[in-house]
């Protein structure tokens, strides 16, 4: 490692690790402020006099949104930097996310659930832009895995906070403390540094960003399959999974969310473990790897006899899942145009979970015909198989130069 301090071109140590930190964080909180409401299904819907299926409308509406806000923020993180518009855009998701909390009826609610689907939308792209431009290409993938399991740790702090702060001071103060984040860009404007490879791959103008995209489009229509078929692992092994434990296997819900906890813990290793094995086997390799752990562990993760087994399975079933997730960030944007890298991933990204949006109605309509466990690990036999011949198919440039300085490694 060279001794020779950073050019006032080069970021630093404590450079990169704010940049990652920041999109971490991001991250983390925007997945906390989603999940809340899936802790507080039965609660609005008796509050505001509506059935469950309209608060689950409610998330329907914020995971159509999020295309939008990938548009929009994308397109500002590759005219401006990434900096500001990482900053409006956490604000922008947590004042809508306080907002919440004031809701006098059903109406503003969902009306401020479509807003925050927005700043969803546009946080991941920025953020994982901003973090794959700053760390080192030979830590490239352990920092994206850092950065995807904030999605986990979301989740997870959502659960605990459905233990705790909901029976203690009811579902408004759930939103109020998702209004919180608004405190992190504070941290990004004194503490984050503007990405290098941006300023030497600036756009000139938005209909500059918009031609390169257009000019790349069969690579934005892979990440999009590529996208969709993750959406189908992910949410097809975690939403529905709280149900089955309870209807199927009879665990109060006490249980269940301790469960939910133990698994997204397995998610966090998973991501960090699979994205750091990535620089060693490379990125495709290392998702087909993480895409085969799922599949020993279908047979635990719904067919377990015990407790003891179904947590097992769970755990390793989401290290698995989260583990080829871990690698996306960096794949992603190695994957994009330089002079796109705000945009394309993002919007990849967001138009894939909008694809597979339908993934719970499927899955639980087979549940007549098949049983529960066989309706959860057919589908996702089926979809690991399709996803494994999509990334197989595929390409990938790992190690790819986002910058044309050479960065300071990360001091581990």
């Amino acid at each position: 490692m060279s001794s020779t301090p950073p050019s006032p071109s080069r970021q630093s140590r404590s450079d990169q690790w704010h940049a990652v930190t920041a999109s971490f964080l991001g991250w983390t909180l925007d997945a906390f402020d989603f999940f809340v409401v899936v802790f507080l299904v039965d609660t609005l819907a008796l509050h505001f006099h509506v059935t469950k299926s309209a608060v689950v409308w409610t998330m329907t509406a914020t995971l159509a949104m999020r295309p939008v806000g990938a548009i929009v923020f994308g397109l500002l993180a590759d005219r401006y930097g990434r900096r500001k518009p990482l900053m409006a855009n956490v604000v922008f998701f947590s004042v809508v996310e306080l907002l919440c909390g004031f809701a006098p009826n059903y109406t503003v609610f969902l009306i401020l659930r479509t807003i925050y689907g927005i700043g969803m939308g546009g946080e991941w792209g920025v953020g994982a832009s901003l973090a794959m431009e700053s760390a080192p290409a030979r830590w490239r993938g352990f920092m994206s895995g850092i950065v995807q399991s904030g999605y986990s740790i979301g989740y997870l702090l959502a659960a605990i906070a459905a233990r705790f702060v909901l029976p203690a001071w009811g579902w408004r103060a759930m939103f109020w403390v998702g209004g919180a984040p608004a405190l992190l860009a504070f941290y990004i404007r004194f503490r984050v540094r503007e990405s290098e490879a941006w300023k030497q791959h600036r756009a000139p103008t938005v209909g500059a960003i918009l031609r390169t995209a257009s000019g790349h489009w069969r690579i934005f229509l892979y990440l999009v399959l590529l996208m969709t078929l993750m959406m189908f692992l992910s949410h097809g092994t975690q939403d529905l999974y709280p149900d089955f434990l309870k209807s199927a296997r009879g665990f109060d819900s006490k249980v269940v969310a301790y469960l939910v906890i133990l698994f997204n813990v397995g998610a966090v290793v998973g991501a960090i473990l699979f994205g750091h094995l990535s620089e060693s086997f490379g990125r495709r390799r290392s998702m087909i790897l993480a895409l085969l752990l799922c599949l020993t562990m279908i047979p635990a993760w719904t067919f377990g006899g015990s407790l003891m087994t179904l947590a097992i399975g769970a755990f390793v079933m989401q290290a698995g899942v989260q583990g080829a997730w871990g690698i996306i960030p960096a794949h992603l944007n190695e994957l994009s145009p330089d002079a796109v890298r705000g945009l394309m991933p993002g919007f990849a990204y967001q138009l894939g979970i909008l694809v597979a949006a339908p993934v719970n109605n499927v899955v639980y309509a087979l549940r007549k015909p098949l049983g529960y466990p066989w309706a959860l690990a057919a589908f996702e036999i089926a979809n690991i198989a399709i996803l494994m011949t999509v990334i197989t198919l595929g390409s990938e440039r790992k190690g790819k130069s986002f910058s044309r300085h050479e960065s300071v490694e990360l001091k581990m």
